[in-house]
Parts: structure tokens; sequence; C-alpha cells
């Protein structure tokens, strides 16, 4: 999958329908037309236009600033005869640069579009050139969204067509304003006398919302009749600042760490690969912060990472403790007062009282318990929102540690009822704050998170189709959403499965992008394969880039090995398929094996228990070697947890299998294919279909039940090759599941009889050796199996370094340095610097 044709291009919708925007004239009562005043001078018509006057040369579609070959597409020029600078039409002279109405289809709204060339044909046929404009409707985000963009909004786009002189209908007032994250003060700056404005181009490659390029804004063009509002470039906040192709700026960051939150965290692989791959562009990012619902993965992500903040708590509390938290620390003036929270105890105090009488026998019962003693909180040791012993209460709560007793007598206490203790919540809030246990607004540089989306899911028979977000399975896109909103970091990642491009025409994905461009992010979306980074799976994944209108927007780095295509991407996003096209050159590496990534793993069997083991052999692959550095050895996160002196193994044990499927795995043949379908008593018939042998008695297990069961043989219909399969040495997997059972997958050990095991499946997924997971053993492949694959987020957290920076560009991919990653040392920026540019 490291190519793909450019022919494809035709696929993709959105740049189908604009390039249908070339018009034909009507046959109703035409408008009188005509190209107006003198034409430009020769010399600077050829010099400014010369395509228009060589007949050898070829038009490109979007011949835009960006030239951006996935916009391409080849057409015969018209030739010109002579250039204008204004033309006539109904009465109404028009200037190179206005913007005006251009006749739609029948039936259909008219386009938007800006006048960019007028010129007459050597046919004596008087033709303009437009520069269209998108409304959000037309745009990726689609009619079901566009309600989250301003209705007056416009996107200017790369994207040109020649249309006949008479398409034009009317002139209409575009303003240009700044992109600013401050709506209130954004909305400052729109025209009053304006139709419609645009702060951002659009391009239908990789879905991208972003910066317009200097290229593309109106400075030293001809002068225009059309409002254009001044655009501040003084890199005041909010406001977009241009780095030139050798900006003086690129720098390494002054702030010694770039905060991260990784929402939806599983066990930290998305967050761990980001910072693994920051730190090859010259990044310091740092996991601050984490929050999971699932105990186990919060483990594991605590173990690994002790840096971090690990909350295990459901992301709706989070935002919600987010706000109170924001509000206490202004309480404490901590932050500039804010006249909403200055009644806030007290506003508590009412919330909690309810809860408070509803608990009155569990106080009477305590009183009985200790008599007439007085407790005295003596310190705050956390905080939460919604109390954790009962998940249907809600408020802010803090764990009390009360004065006399020790830790096994720490409780959870409403904020109503802790008392008269504002001299130990002023300390806690208070070194809350300097040790940042919380984020507040201005806090995080990046979030990252993959919300789950379950309602889309193929096993839920009652998806709802026409309101997916009505489904509370859904509801934690927006809830993710929401707290980028809250925090506003400078960027935003968003991983998801491509179920989300699939399920309702896109609904969920399209929601994603609307939200984020009504934010005033810039936004970019790409679908990658974990195989095209160096990784015996193919697992092809949703990755949505989000970027403020100060940053640059981070790119998609192009793979480095080649992997077997796969199906399964909507036509409609078939291009955001991050690939090389076929005319580009490039030298990928052969696609990794299931052989390259586990074949010097120690022998284990069924039974196998043991968490830690040594290695028994030496790595035989570039891969294994890798895969099994160290801490220090790995250059990064080595001062934050401590290592054992000697290398150990964790987590190579399978799950253990009932003694029915243990006897079935051992009957299955070591041999490349072999799956139920080579059980005795099994035909396969010339459909591929299978059928039972009626030559031969059925064969039945000790237990009595069958050796090979009917939900094998019934299995999508007889036609499954996959229950009770065993993969091969010489394979790429398809992708890493949560389950281990052996029944409708094939997850067998080429050579033993048993699953593959926790630390297997943890490689294929691209974590390194000393990563130790926590939990019951089928809580830890729940863990691998959700997680992003390690090599992925770490070549999009390289991409992310050189945008924090500064120095990537404005095309949608990189192409990630030779060997990538064949230096896990951070790279001085001076040497990433020349790089990129060369």
């Amino acid at each position: 999958m490291g190519k793909r044709k450019t022919k494809e291009e035709a696929t993709q919708a959105s740049a189908s329908t604009a390039s249908s925007r070339k018009k034909e004239k009507k046959t109703a009562e035409p408008l009188e037309s005509r190209l107006y005043g003198e034409p430009v001078p020769a010399e600077e018509a050829r010099e400014r236009w010369l395509e228009r006057y060589d007949k050898k040369k070829k038009s490109k579609n979007a011949r835009g600033s960006g030239g951006n070959k996935k916009e391409d597409t080849d057409e015969e020029v018209l030739l010109a005869r002579c250039h204008y600078r204004q033309a006539e039409v109904d009465g109404c002279i028009f200037n190179l640069n206005d913007d005006a109405y251009v006749k739609g289809e029948e039936g259909k709204p008219n386009y938007i579009g800006r006048i960019v060339e007028l010129f007459e044909t050597t046919d004596g046929e008087p033709y303009f050139t437009a520069q269209w404009f998108f409304k959000a409707e037309d745009t990726v985000i689609g009619k079901d969204h566009s309600s989250l963009i301003d209705s007056r909004r416009v996107f200017l786009s790369n994207m040109r067509d020649d249309n006949p002189l008479d398409c034009i209908v009317s002139k209409i007032q575009i303003a240009q304003v700044s992109p600013n994250m401050d709506l209130v003060a954004k909305q400052r700056t729109i025209p009053s006398s304006c139709d419609l404005y645009y702060d951002m181009s659009y391009s239908p490659t990789y879905s991208t919302f972003a910066n317009l390029s200097i290229e593309s804004t109106r400075a030293g063009s001809e002068t225009s009749s059309t409002i254009s509002s001044e655009v501040s470039f003084d890199g005041a906040e909010g406001e977009c600042k241009p780095v030139s192709e050798k900006s003086s700026s690129i720098s390494l960051p002054t702030k010694p760490e770039i905060a991260l939150l990784d929402l939806y965290s599983g066990c930290g692989a998305m967050s761990t690969g980001l910072c693994l791959g920051a730190a090859i562009s010259g990044i310091n990012l740092v996991t601050r912060w984490a929050v999971d619902l699932n105990q186990y993965a919060c483990e594991s992500l605590r173990l690994n990472h002790p840096e971090t903040v690990v909350r295990n708590e459901t992301a709706e509390n989070f935002l919600a403790l987010l706000k109170k938290w924001e509000q206490l620390c202004r309480k404490f003036s901590l932050l500039k007062a804010d006249e909403d929270v200055e009644n806030l105890e007290e506003k508590e105090e009412e919330e909690e009282e309810e809860e408070d009488d509803d608990d009155d026998d569990e106080g009477d019962e305590k009183d009985d318990e200790f008599s007439e003693e007085v407790f005295e909180v003596e310190k705050i040791l956390g905080i939460c929102f919604g109390d954790p012993n009962e998940s249907q209460k809600k408020g802010l709560y803090f764990k009390v540690r009360w004065k006399g007793y020790g830790p096994s007598e720490d409780t959870w206490e409403p904020f109503g009822g802790l008392g008269d203790c504002k001299e130990r919540l002023c300390e806690f809030v208070e070194d809350g704050y300097r040790s940042k246990i919380l984020p507040l607004p201005g806090d995080v540089d990046v979030i990252c998170g993959g919300p789950p989306c379950q309602g889309i899911s193929g096993f839920n028979r009652f998806r709802n189709v026409e309101a997916p977000l009505d489904d509370p399975k859904n509801h934690q896109m927006v809830v993710f959403m929401d707290i980028v909103e809250y925090l506003k970091p400078k960027f935003v990642l968003m991983e998801n499965v491509v179920d989300i491009l699939k399920f309702a025409q896109g609904f969920l994905g399209r929601y994603a992008i609307g939200r984020l461009v009504a934010m005033n992010y810039q936004a970019r979306l790409g679908l990658l394969a974990a195989g095209c980074y160096g990784l015996p799976q193919f697992r092809m994944r949703v990755f949505l880039w989000g970027a403020r209108p100060t940053e640059k927007l981070p790119q998609y780095p192009l793979p480095t090995h080649e992997v077997v295509v796969r199906g399964g991407i909507p036509n409609e996003f078939e291009r955001n398929t991050v690939a090389f096209d076929e005319d580009q050159p490039c030298k990928l590496e052969k696609a990794l094996l299931l052989g390259d990534a586990i074949s010097d793993l120690p022998s284990v069997t069924n039974f196998e228990s043991r968490d830690e083991m040594p290695y028994s052999k030496a790595p035989k692959t570039d891969f294994q070697k890798y895969i099994r550095l160290s801490r220090n050895e790995l250059g990064v996160f080595a001062s934050r947890c401590q290592s054992s002196q000697k290398a150990m193994l964790f987590d190579h044990c399978p799950l253990q299998l009932n003694e029915d499927d243990y006897q079935r795995v051992c009957r299955i043949p070591k041999k490349k294919g072999a799956n139920f379908r080579d059980l005795p008593g099994v035909l396969v018939r010339p459909d591929n279909v299978v059928e039972w042998d009626k030559s031969v008695e059925r064969v039945f297990l000790p237990s009595g039940k069958p050796l090979v069961p009917d939900y094998a043989m019934s299995f999508v219909r007889g036609t499954s090759t996959k229950p009770f399969g065993r993969l091969w040495w010489d394979e790429t997997v398809p992708t890493v599941v949560t389950r281990a059972e052996p029944h409708n997958q094939i997850i067998l050990h080429p050579e033993q009889d048993r699953v593959l095991t926790i630390r297997e499946n943890a490689r294929l997924q691209g974590f390194l050796d000393f990563y130790k997971l926590c939990g019951p053993v089928k809580e830890r492949y729940i863990q691998v199996g959700n997680a992003v694959a390690v090599p992925v987020a770490r070549a999009l957290g390289y991409a992310l370094g050189l945008a924090y920076r500064g120095i990537c560009d404005e095309e949608p991919l990189l192409v990630l340095p030779q060997k990538f990653p064949n230096s896990l040392k951070r790279v001085p920026s001076e040497s990433i610097e020349d790089d990129v540019n060369s």
C-alpha cells in the first residue's frame, strides 16, 4: 500500500463536484457580457499567463499556490488572443479579483468564485477563470453538519475553472478576516457590509482546512471593488503569523516541556509513540495527564509513565472536574477573579445539601459507631467529580485524610460536607495549581485520543443510522470535542476506526472535522496503515489533525514499508489514504512479516503463567534488536522509570484455552494456512463451502463434545477459514484483536499449540519489550488490541515536532528520513532543519 494510482482522483467526491463547475452557455435569454477596457499589454500577459500563449502547455485544474498534485487534472488549455483587467456583465463592471456568483447547474444554487483571469480565446470567445469558494455544506463537513459553521463563512480553494463570461451572475462582497480562536473577537473583525467572509482555505485532498497561504491572499493583486478587511500578521494571540521558508525563528522551543493530554488513553500507546517521534524531531513532548475508564489500562500507563497524572474516570466527569478546578483556582485568587464563581462555595453547598440529607441515616450510623468523637481534616489528598463509591452521585468530591487516622481510613467527601476546613482546602488547591495536577485552559499544548464509538460497530444490531450522535454509545465523540473546546490546545490528534467514515455516509468523521473547524482549528484527515510504518500487521486507522491558526498544520508521514493493499475504505475517502502516488519516486522497505517480529521469543505452552522470564535467544532481525532496546538505550523515558539491571521479557504468556479447545488446537497441522478444515470429518466443496464428510464417523473429544464444532462449520455460511486458523512466519497479520479465543479468528502460533501471547501481540503493535502491562490476562489482551500502533504514533509525533517548530511546509505529506527511525537520540535542531529544507 506504499503507492496508489493517480487516476483514483476521480473518486474524490468533493473534487469531482468542484471540477464539474465548468459551465456551458444556457439556452435562456443570455446576459449582455463583454470584455471591457484596454487589453493587458502583450508582454505582461505572456509573463503572467504563459500557458495561454503556448500550444505545448497543459493546464492544471488546481493551479493554486499550494501546487498540490492531488488536485491536478490534466486538460487542454484554452489558448488566448489577449487578456483584460475588466469585464462588463449585464451593465456591471467586474475587475480581476472580484468575487461573484457563477451560474450553477440546472436547478442547483449558484457557485461562488473569484475572477482571477479575464481573456479572449483564439476563437474570439470571452472567458474568465474562477477560483472557487466552498460553503461548509460543499466540503467534507457536508449538509448534516453545516449548521456547526457560521452561515456566512466560506472557504477559498485552489481549484480553478475556465468559464464563458456570461456565466457570471452578479457581484458578491466577500471579506477576508484573520483566523482567531476567540470567536467573539473574530466576529468584531467581520465588516457588516459584506455578504460572506473567509479566513481559511479548503482542499479536498486529505479534507484539509488550513491557513491561507500568502499567495492565496489579495496582496499585490489588482485593485478590487470587493470588500477586504485588514488582515493582521503581527503574531498576536489568535491571529495568523506566516513562517517564511527561511524563517529566522526556527529553533528549539524555549519551553522545556511540551505538555500532552492523552484522552481515552488505554495503556498509553498513542502518547508513548508521539513522545518518541517528537523526541527524534527535537521536541520534548511529555504526557502530563491521561484519562481512561479502564482501571487496568490506567495501572499499566502509570507503571510505565510515572511522570504522568493518570485519572481513572469517565471523560464526562473529567471535563466537569476541569471546570470546577478552574473555579476553585479563581476562588483562591490563583487566577483572575470571575463574577460567575465568586459564590462558588455557597452554590456547591446548596447542590450538596440534598445529598447530605439523603445520607443522614448513614451519618447517624457513623455517629453511633464513633460516639461523640469529633473528626478533623488533617489533609486533602485528591479531587474528583462524582462520588467514587456511588457512580450516580455527581458533584465535587475530595479525598480526605482525617487527623488521628491512617491511610486505611481515608474517605471521599462532597465539597459541601467538608465543614470549616477552608485552610486545608486552600493548601490543596495552591499545591495542585503549582504542580498542575489538572490542566487549566492554556496549560495543554497537545491533546490526543481515540474516543470510542461503539454505536457504529457491525456487531450492534440496533445502530442508529439516521442520527448516530443520539446513540449514547457514540457520545464520546462529542465529549472529546467539548474537552478540546474547553482547553484549546495548540494541536489535536484524534484516532478512530475506519468505520467512522463508513457508517451513515461518514457522519461521525464529518462531525469531528466540523467541530474543529467551527472552533477555528485547521484540520486534516488521513488514513494510515500500521504495516506501512514497519509492523507485520495491516491495521488501517483514521487520524484527524487539528491545529490552532497560530500554528503549522502537521503533515502525514508517508509510508516507509510496502504492504499488501486491503479494501474497506469508502470511495469518497479513498484519496485520504496516506500513500505515495504511482508516479512519485520512492524506495520502500519490504513489508515486515510475522517471523521478523516474534521468531526470537522463547517457546511457551498453553499453560504458561509466568509474567517475567529471561530471553533464551539472541535477536535475529533489525526489528527484534530495536524492540528489545532498554529505556537507557532508547534515550527517552530513561530517567523517569526504573528498569531492571537484567533484561527480562514481560507478558509472554497466552490466554489458557479450555481443555476442549486445547485438544482441537493440538490437532491443527503445523503448516501454512491450516485451520479447522484440516480436521477429520470436514469436506471442502469446489465453491469453498464446507460440509460434513458423511463417509467417516464424526470425531469426538474425551469430554464428549465434537472435535469440529458446529459453529466453525456454519461461520460466515461455511465459507470462512478463520476458526482455529494457524498463522505462518511469512505472513502479515490483518490486525491485532482484543479477544484471544480462536473460534472465529486466525491467532494460533505457527508451530506451538496455543494462541499468540500478550507479548507477541504487543510486538505486532510495536510496544517495546520493556513496556509491562497490568491486570488479568484477558485485560492485557484488551489493552494491546485497543492500542494505537506505536510506530504509527511515532511517525506522527515526528511530524508534530516539525509542525510545532514551524519547519514543515503546506503540503499534506511528509517524507520521513531514510531508515526512520535510524537513531532514537535527540537530533540537533540544525540537522533536522537542513533535512526538511532539502
